[in-house]
């Protein structure tokens, strides 16, 4: 059923996803950079290049996310926000996954692109230790602390995991409390994993094919009013 009704949907979503606009970084700052928050997620060594979940596609966003850290510190942004697994050895999450980014190794730590920056010092790093950066960690508290930041910059990893997480939460945060935020995704530093459908039969995994997981995790936090946008220059 899914198949025969799906390729219209999927055609629109390529269309969807080639004709995303950019936005100039200045129109979020023009009403002043401390109101201007950059949220990055679990961009850490775990995920980008050692360990059970690392991925050569979430690496590939390390490089766009520091270039927009650094034009974004340039523009006197101060609040960068790092929501990161730090899971405990008997993390129940590992049902689910596999034990990954455990607290006190190397897999816990901020990619080495991000901790050279010369401002890294000023990061404000949550440890989480489920998919939401909201359950249990101190970052709602901080939103909370913050009320003159009312645009938030969202970058990170997965798209349709950990990234839709924390994104859902600052629209729906909002939404609930009737306050005028924006909720801003740039979409070139911003990825998921990939397992394709062979790999995942041979080894007894579900399939989690990345473009599509990517691509309709974006248009549904659109449907949801995060702002999608290709990249922010």
């Amino acid at each position: 059923m899914l198949a025969n009704n799906s390729q219209g949907f999927l055609e629109y979503l390529d269309n969807w996803y080639a004709n995303l606009p950019e936005l100039p970084l200045d129109d979020l700052l023009v009403a002043g950079a401390d109101r201007v928050a950059v949220t990055c997620v679990d961009i850490i060594v775990g995920f980008c290049t050692d360990g059970a979940l690392s991925s050569p596609r979430v690496q590939s966003i390390v490089a766009p996310i520091a270039e927009l850290f650094k034009t974004a510190h340039a523009g006197g942004v101060r609040h960068f926000i790092l929501p990161q697994d730090a899971h405990p050895a008997d993390a129940v999450e590992f049902g689910a996954f596999p034990v990954h980014c455990l607290r006190g190794t190397s897999e816990a730590d901020t990619a080495p692109e991000l901790r050279a920056l010369p401002f890294a010092d000023s990061f404000t790093i949550f440890e989480k230790n489920s998919l939401s950066a909201a359950l249990s960690t101190g970052f709602p508290a901080w939103v909370a602390e913050h009320p003159e930041v009312d645009t938030y910059i969202v970058t990170g990893d997965c798209s349709d995991l950990c990234v839709y997480q924390l994104a859902m939460f600052l629209r729906l945060d909002a939404n609930a409390r009737n306050v005028q935020r924006r909720v801003v995704l740039p979409a070139e530093c911003v990825d998921t994993y990939d397992t394709p459908l062979e790999v995942a039969s041979e080894l007894g995994l579900y399939a989690h094919p990345g473009d599509f997981h990517h691509v309709f995790s974006l248009h549904h936090m659109a449907a949801n009013g995060v702002e999608v946008v290709k990249a922010l220059k």
